[in-house]
């Protein structure tokens, strides 16, 4: 696909959606499967995944390099082919991720206003990347089965400079608010996020392994006192080889 048919590409994605047609709307889809959840407030809980390819970002540890380009997306898939999937596993949680999820605009709502209508899901939750406006999203889908986990990037991500700020002021008490941290600069720059910018979500300190062990994260988070911030260990990368996808 050259450059031309990539942009074309784009701004068909990005379309005004007519709520009629919104089954037909086609998506860049890297895979859909069910394992448990890895991380946050749900970890532990079976849940369904569905991965969107496509990022707007490009970070530096990025553990899902294949959900954006140069690699291709492994198919298109209706909004209705993929509700339909996720109806014949049993989890009834369902985490939205990517890449970057929200990055469709219309289309992304739609596919999240179809997923919330399913009955048998009590929980679906939407990792962002902090750097799409949340605004329509949440003015636009009405559920209190959505909750969105931003991932906010600090300075090693190298993508730090991007991210919407306005954002924290709208997540509410249900939402999420991940940090990733790798290294003790990453570790004050969140602090002073936090302070700056007065939030109702959850923060989340995520250690970066192979920068910022999880026991001097700890340590850090003990000597400031951080009792309302969880650590967030991803559980999925102790089960299974980190580099395993599906699961």
């Amino acid at each position: 696909m050259d450059q031309e048919q990539e942009r074309e590409m784009e701004r068909e994605l990005r379309a005004e959606v007519n709520p009629a047609d919104a089954g037909e709307l086609r998506l860049p889809m890297v895979e859909i499967f069910e394992t448990v959840e890895g991380e946050g407030t749900r970890a532990g809980f079976p849940t369904v995944f569905v991965r969107l390819f496509g990022c707007n970002l490009r970070c530096t540890w990025c553990d899902t390099t294949y959900s954006y380009p140069p690699a291709e997306a492994d198919n298109f898939m209706t909004i209705r082919e993929i509700t339909q999937q996720v109806m014949t596993y049993r989890s009834t949680h369902l985490c939205l991720t990517g890449g970057e999820p929200l990055l469709y605009g219309g289309r992304s709502m739609a596919l999240i206003r179809n997923l919330a209508e399913l009955p048998h899901l009590v929980d679906l939750h939407i990792e962002t990347n902090g750097a799409i406006d949340l605004k329509p999203f949440m003015e636009g889908v009405q559920s209190s089965k959505v909750r969105y986990v931003m991932d906010y990037k600090l300075p090693d991500s190298g993508e730090g400079g991007k991210m919407n700020t306005g954002n924290l002021a709208l997540l509410r008490k249900q939402d999420e608010l991940k940090f990733v941290i790798g290294s003790e600069r990453d570790f004050q720059a969140a602090l002073r996020i936090l302070k700056e910018n007065p939030t109702e979500a959850l923060p989340l300190f995520s250690p970066v392994w192979e920068t910022m062990p999880p026991r001097r994260l700890v340590e850090l988070m003990l000597e400031h006192g951080l009792s309302q911030v969880k650590l967030n260990m991803q559980m999925h990368k102790i089960i299974w080889d980190p580099a395993m996808r599906g699961v």
